[in-house]
């Protein structure tokens, strides 16, 4: 069967916090990070089936459960997944919360590799814990990892825990097995475990390839939490599932009573139903869809090349999210963001967010109809030209 991403739907007027969250009624939102797709028929056939029963009481996690989840991660990623392993929660930055809460005491430091996603930050803080930033290097086209800085930071007694996230956002990278392995090698060599934020997993691109952190070794998987969750692959987040995958036994005794405790341990009929469908049957729609995502940023790469030449984007091995380097115009992050709203209606996610090494830079979310994308790009395009004539206005005055 081929699925129509061309389609535009309306997402207006449907609470949607992406669209219905502006105070413009024209804006174009690549912000926040959904897709503007419909999701897998067969996830929309098994919800329909599941609402007309009529009655939503408290939610049994079923044996199918487990079995989707152990089979598509082994059937997809040469993963075994024992069923004991799994701990299911209402999302992935519940589970991180509840994870540092568990592995941690309040004062204790954690890595993170900046610029990332932005609630790794509030996790952190609201633990009560110190965030230790080990940066990404940036060479006009692409992300690397400083190993030096990243055994330096690790060397401190005081780091207990290091968020791992892998497909990396916003950066784009898909770590591949070599830069995993020196990564988890020195954690183990500094005691440090490593939390595996592995939710963009599906979202891998051509010459790319995914690789659980956990499935490297028997080490790594010992040391190691893993979360993930069909939410980002499949364009269902408001169905709030998350799955914590955690071998160790001590490890995941703590975890669980920390989901207990922060009340994130109870999910809806609706995240099961989906997760089994997407799982069991979504295969054929996601490869669609990946493809879909990988032609509009080869577009946008194009489009940038031809148009917009002094603002590199970083290569994209995974995700849907395009990180732009703006800073030939010269202004902070939160400004662009501001005038790009005001002035041309468009809406992207300010670099700082995503920590210090995020200034001047601006996150795009381009899993929407082709249409969309280039609107978006016309819009910013537009956007450039007025600042270059304002610039050069004020130079000559």
């Amino acid at each position: 069967m081929k699925y129509n991403f061309d389609e535009i739907v309306s997402r207006h007027h449907t609470n949607s916090y992406k669209w219905d969250s502006a105070t413009l009624p024209d804006i174009l939102p690549m912000w926040v990070a959904d897709m503007d797709f419909r999701t897998a028929p067969a996830i929309i056939r098994a919800l329909q089936q599941r609402v007309q029963h009529g009655i939503f009481g408290y939610t049994r996690v079923p044996d199918e459960y487990y079995s989707a989840v152990v089979g598509w991660f082994s059937r997809r990623h040469r993963w075994q997944i024992d069923r004991e392993w799994i701990i299911y929660t209402s999302g992935v930055v519940p589970a991180i919360s509840a994870i540092i809460k568990a592995l941690t005491v309040p004062g204790d430091k954690i890595l993170v590799q900046t610029p990332v996603y932005n609630c790794f930050f509030s996790s952190i803080r609201n633990n009560g814990c110190e965030i230790v930033s080990t940066p990404l290097l940036w060479d006009g086209k692409t992300f690397s990892i400083d190993f030096d800085d990243l055994e330096r930071k690790a060397a401190d007694p005081e780091v207990k825990l290091m968020l791992l996230c892998n497909p990396h956002n916003p950066a784009g990278r898909v770590w591949s097995k070599q830069e995993l392995c020196q990564i988890g090698e020195i954690c183990i060599r500094n005691g440090v475990t490593v939390i595996a934020d592995e939710i963009h997993c599906e979202l891998v691109f051509p010459e790319n390839v995914y690789t659980p952190f956990a499935s490297l070794s028997e080490k790594f998987q010992k040391y190691s939490v893993t979360c993930v969750s069909p939410s980002k692959a499949f364009n269902i987040a408001g169905l709030q599932i998350a799955n914590i995958v955690c071998a160790d036994e001590y490890m995941r005794h703590k975890i669980d009573k920390a989901i207990n405790i922060n009340e994130v341990c109870d999910v809806n009929p609706f995240g099961v139903i989906a997760t089994i469908a997407a799982y069991n049957e979504g295969e054929e729609w996601l490869a669609q869809l990946c493809s879909y995502l990988f032609e509009n940023y080869q577009y946008m790469k194009d489009y940038c090349e031809k148009y917009l030449p002094d603002f590199p984007i970083a290569e994209l091995e995974g995700t849907y999210l395009v990180w732009m380097d703006c800073r030939k115009l010269l202004l902070p992050s939160k400004k662009i963001e501001c005038l790009l709203k005001e002035n041309v209606h468009l809406w992207l996610n300010s670099g700082d967010m995503y920590g210090a090494e995020g200034e001047g830079f601006m996150r795009w979310n381009i899993a929407c109809p082709r249409a969309l994308l280039t609107e978006g790009l016309d819009r910013f395009r537009d956007f450039v030209h007025h600042n270059s004539l304002l610039s050069t206005k004020n130079g000559q005055g």
